[in-house]
């Protein structure tokens, strides 16, 4: 059963209660940006994260910011809400947090149970962009009664595709606010543990869907479940197994806790709850559009 296609009006609505925001020009009230870098600890090497949980094994041209660094620069820098609940975030050295190019992958994870793969080939991608993109009409009636502007789901900028040998599935969004002459980039990368996902998401703009694009299998080769939380470690009679599969991560599930999606209405009202329940630097891409004006 394809599970993905009773959570797309969740995906709509989701994307409706979504309001971007965004910070200073500088890297925070009364500091510059350079002060503001200085200010954070850039860790190298290879990092263990969440009580062994995962290791990220950092090629020499990334870094990684704690998640206490990282709420700092969501919200400080990028103007988000507080309150993001990450992992921390990776970020390559040579594009860097302030630069024109800058972008980095921001990590949490989602302990909803084992995720079966087995409906993996069996997902028609190009149903499901059709399907997407033919709610925005209702999605975007409702944020205009809201007072905001559209969003519209252009089209994937890269095909979800799944590996099944590692357990990881990668796919990119394009997205476009309003009358915004810059479209957004939104990049995910999901690797499949035996207790929940791990989530890798990157917002930029379209301009660096090419260099971003080239730093996937960095990024997907440098993140691994440790020994006891691996995909393969899974058993059937003790873990909890999740309510969706690989299709619902792909448009967009884990957005909201599964116990909510009958409830729509109450969804709606309760949106600044959900607001960053993926916490993603979509303050960062709204910057770049009001720095370029």
């Amino acid at each position: 059963m394809k599970t993905w296609r009773w959570i797309l009006a969740v995906l709509v609505l989701f994307l409706a209660c979504s309001l971007p925001v965004y910070g200073e020009q500088d890297g925070g009230e009364g500091m510059t940006i350079e002060d503001f870098l200085a200010s954070l600890t850039f860790q190298h090497g290879n990092i263990t994260l969440e009580n062994n949980l995962v290791t990220l094994n950092l090629p020499e041209d990334f870094s990684y910011l704690s998640p206490e660094d990282t709420e700092r620069v969501l919200v400080d820098a990028w103007g988000n809400p507080p309150g993001n609940k990450t992992l921390g975030m990776v970020v390559p050295q040579e594009a860097g947090l302030f630069t024109q190019n800058g972008w980095a992958a921001i990590i949490s994870y989602e302990e909803e149970g084992y995720v079966s793969d087995e409906e993996a080939e069996d997902i028609d991608y190009e149903e499901m962009k059709k399907e997407i993109q033919e709610s925005s009409a209702e999605s975007n009636k409702q944020r205009a009664e809201a007072g905001y502007g559209p969003i519209e789901f252009v089209g994937w900028a890269a095909t979800p595709y799944y590996e099944k040998e590692s357990h990881k599935l990668y796919w990119a969004k394009e997205l476009k606010f309003g009358d915004s002459e810059v479209n957004t980039l939104n990049y995910n990368i999901r690797v499949l543990g035996r207790k929940g996902v791990l989530l890798i998401n990157i917002v930029s703009v379209m301009d660096q869907l090419q260099d971003i694009d080239a730093q996937i299998p960095t990024l997907l080769a440098m993140t691994e479940f440790n020994s006891g939380n691996k995909y393969a470690d899974f058993d059937p009679k003790i873990d909890k197994v999740a309510a969706y599969g690989i299709g619902a991560l792909v448009a967009g599930t884990v957005a909201s806790k599964v116990g909510l999606l009958a409830k729509l209405g109450a969804f709606l009202l309760a949106f600044k709850k959900f607001l960053i329940v993926i916490p993603l630097a979509i303050g960062g891409f709204v910057k770049k559009i009001f720095s370029n004006k």
